[in-house]
């Protein structure tokens, strides 16, 4: 298996597991098996339809393509995209991306006011950057992820998530074992908020013993690190985290990301390929599909 096919992998998984998780979402565990329903659509959602989680990260893969990291112009989209009313948006990013704030300051002001921010939401949109910054090394990748995750969470745990997910997705990039990584993952973690991720990404962590709704950042990569760890395919490891229920969407996106690097394009069914689209409000009426997506990921993965 090529790099490549695991880079389309980890965007392209991304992409089906917050399709498949979007009608599902706050919904009862083991919802998926109960129906046997596959890219039903339901919850406002068309079959096939990815959610702000996809949304967001075509919108910073594109911008990093355009621009390399450019921190003022992947939150000026974020904007564009949130004053069109998009279908879903976390209240967190609306407040920031809407308070009139710059965007240095937007996301630490929220952080100040309401004293949480440390949501999955900038864990959902990591597939394209963990893609981008995977040639930049363990610092390199990790520093990244914290600096795009700021700029709508003021709340550090969320930047450390994001960059565990981004070391993760670099190491099975380049043919790796993330579950093997973990330990020096961890590692470089910011050592106020090692504990609590070496908790939940621990061998003997499962969701049952999750602390939080798995809306935040910890449960979210917990839940789809063992997601990775208990099943053998990329099938599997995504419908098991849309069956613990809850904030499935992102839960299935987040997992979707690391079972796509690991297993490659290929594993992903082409059942659920077929009716993948993913609108973009704010930028007139785009709508990518998987050839797209999979086009997005061969450009990301192939930047020097």
């Amino acid at each position: 298996m090529t790099r490549v096919d695991r880079a389309v992998g980890a965007v392209l998984g991304s992409a089906v597991g917050d399709a498949l998780g979007a009608p599902y979402e706050f919904g009862p565990a083991g919802e998926l098996t109960a129906r046997g329903e596959e890219m039903r659509g339901g919850g406002g959602w068309d079959p096939g339809e990815a959610t702000d989680d996809t949304q967001m990260a075509v919108l910073v893969g594109e911008s990093l393509l355009e621009h390399g990291l450019e921190l003022p112009d992947i939150f000026g989209r974020f904007q564009r995209w949130a004053a069109d009313a998009p279908k879903d948006i976390g209240l967190q990013t609306e407040d920031v991306l809407t308070n009139g704030e710059a965007w240095d300051l937007a996301a630490a002001l929220h952080f100040q006011i309401n004293a949480r921010a440390a949501g999955n939401g900038s864990l959902m949109r990591a597939s394209t950057s963990a893609v981008y910054f995977a040639a930049a090394g363990r610092e390199g990748t990790m520093d990244a992820a914290r600096r795009i995750a700021a700029l709508t969470h003021g709340d550090r745990a969320a930047w450390e998530g994001t960059a565990v997910l981004h070391e993760l997705v670099r190491v099975t990039l380049d043919g790796g074992d993330p579950l093997a990584a973990l330990p020096e993952t961890l590692a470089a973690v910011h050592p106020d908020h090692r504990e609590r991720y070496g908790l939940v990404l621990g061998p003997d962590w499962h969701p049952g013993l999750a602390t939080e709704f798995n809306g935040a950042v910890w449960p979210c990569l917990g839940s789809a690190v063992w997601a990775l760890r208990t099943t053998t395919a990329f099938a599997e490891a995504v419908r098991a985290a849309v069956d613990l229920g809850g904030d499935t969407d992102t839960v299935a996106a987040v997992t979707g990301i690391l079972a796509g690097a690991r297993y490659g394009q290929a594993a992903i069914p082409p059942e659920w390929t077929a009716p993948l689209h993913v609108p973009l409000p704010g930028f007139g009426d785009r709508v990518l599909d998987a050839d797209a997506l999979r086009a997005l990921a061969q450009s990301l993965a192939g930047r020097t």
